[in-house]
């Protein structure tokens, strides 16, 4: 395993930048460790990097397709086979268990090949013939793209923007979190140098790039992921040059749990633990809170206890064993406390989960222990906020008027699931506000790279993933060839 430093560039128009100041990212395993550096962008910097993507962008939009199709499958190749030492990365800069890191990178990997099949498809110009002639229907490049993605599946929601994208003939400059900048950086320089400078532009740095890059006017789409509270800012920023936008945003994802589930299907409760404490819980479509009939409420306690007890073993990510790693950062370690803590001084029982492997690395490290809260009120911070860590709420309700009402009052609608009796769930489901509803599985388990993805309400705008993934990185533009040039209404 390599435990040097790494050191990352910033990319602007193909040169590969540093800069004196720089981005410091520690192990979360073991935060004595540095694993790397980016570089600290400016704003003038990022500037350039705009500039660049502006002027690329004025060929680029008229290249071929079949070319853009061949350079993308090019880096994908490349990835491929830089996998191992990518996955080595993010596991280390991140904290997410290895295996999870090689997840992350093969539904990327997934995806953008699904982009490269279906470009050709979703651009393709539409002839419609009719009584008043002919009309074109084209779907072209929008121009530059500011893409601002976060540190919990940094290279995954890196290129779901990246691809459809270039594909499509816009051009970019990403900027990605500061929390985990070193293995995105590294698939960024990798599919950049497959394309002309310009096209790709990578920088990295505070708020005042993400200012730059949200409200800069040569920059005509945000495509963003992170937190309701900044997407308020970036859309702001965006009005001012009434930008398009993508945005797909945080949750408070619920798993409701119906009278006809089996407590006794094991391998349907171990997908429920996954669904909680995947990433140590650092998911947007992760279960963060669970809503289990009254009638089969103590059963079904009882047997996720047991459930999470076999699968949940919390350690270093690069020990095989290991299912569930360290929080990213000492910040949202805090605040996942703060949450569990609250919880219990109101009467609430928090419970333990799963075993740790290394009592001496939880000490060290970002480490909590994933744990089980019963008793809270549905109104307690830790049922309606959005906790992005190891901790998940399970609740009883008596009726499905009750829990449909508690799950549609949030603020977020990104995901959902239900658990139940296939016919009786879909019905469930069916009424419920979110963006996907996934049926007896929840979070990736249950994520298709083949359709749209995305929330309603303050979960986002927009869709990613799917063919209108891919359209979403277009304008429609309709061309008029009508038969009768004469405009009857208007008077001699």
């Amino acid at each position: 395993m390599t435990t040097e430093p790494l050191i990352v560039n910033a990319i602007i128009n193909g040169e590969k930048i540093q800069t004196e100041k720089k981005i410091e990212r520690e192990n979360p395993a073991h935060p004595e460790e540095i694993v790397g550096y980016a570089p600290n962008n400016t704003r003038e910097e990022t500037k350039r990097a705009i500039d660049a993507a502006y002027n690329a962008f004025k060929s680029w939009a008229w290249s071929d397709v079949d070319d853009r199709i061949t350079r993308m499958k090019n880096a994908i190749q490349k990835i491929k086979e830089a996998t191992p030492e990518i996955a080595e990365l993010l596991s280390r800069e991140h904290g997410k268990a290895l295996y999870d890191a090689q997840g992350e990178i093969a539904i990327s990997l997934m995806w953008m090949e699904f982009a490269c099949d279906h470009v050709k498809k979703v651009i393709e110009p539409e002839l419609k013939e009719h009584e008043n002639g002919k009309t074109i229907i084209t779907h072209d490049p929008i121009g530059v793209v500011s893409a601002i993605t976060p540190w919990n599946y940094p290279i995954s929601l890196s290129t779901i923007k990246i691809a459809p994208a270039l594909l499509t003939g816009n051009t970019m400059v990403l900027k990605p979190s500061p929390l985990a900048p070193l293995a995105v950086s590294r698939v960024t320089e990798i599919i950049s140098d497959e394309f002309p400078p310009g096209v790709l532009n990578l920088v990295n740095g505070d708020a005042e790039v993400g200012v730059e890059l949200t409200s800069n006017e040569k920059v005509a789409k945000i495509a963003f992921t992170g937190g309701t509270k900044t997407a308020k800012h970036i859309m702001k920023a965006a009005s001012e040059t009434i930008k398009k936008m993508t945005l797909e945003l945080g949750g408070n994802d619920a798993a409701i749990v119906l009278d006809d589930f089996d407590v006794n299907d094991e391998r349907a409760l171990r997908r429920m633990v996954i669904s909680n404490f995947l990433t140590a819980g650092q998911i947007c479509m992760i279960a963060k809170r669970v809503y289990v009939h009254r009638s089969i409420y103590e059963a079904f306690v009882e047997k996720y206890i047991e459930a999470a007890n076999k699968w949940i073993r919390i350690g270093d990510p690069f020990n095989p064993e290991v299912t569930v790693g360290p929080v990213n950062n000492k910040n949202q370690v805090q605040y996942v406390k703060s949450l569990i803590e609250d919880a219990e001084s109101k009467g609430a029982k928090v419970i333990k989960l799963g075993k740790v492997l290394d009592a001496k690395l939880m000490d060290n490290g970002y480490f909590l222990q994933p744990t089980l809260v019963l008793g809270a009120d549905p109104h307690d911070p830790i049922v309606v906020e959005e906790q992005f860590g190891p901790t998940v709420p399970i609740l009883p309700f008596d009726d499905e008027e009750q829990v449909i009402e508690l799950q549609n009052e949030s603020i977020y609608g990104l995901t959902s699931s239900v658990w139940g009796e296939e016919e009786h769930a879909v019905k469930v489901a069916r009424r419920i506000e979110a963006g996907t509803t996934m049926i007896n599985t929840a979070a990736v388990q249950g994520l298709d790279v083949r359709f749209p993805f995305g929330g309603v309400k303050q979960s986002g705008v927009g869709r990613e993933y799917g063919e209108d993934g891919i359209k979403s990185y277009t304008e429609t533009h309709v061309i008029n060839l009508p038969n009768n040039l004469e405009l009857p209404y208007i008077p001699e």
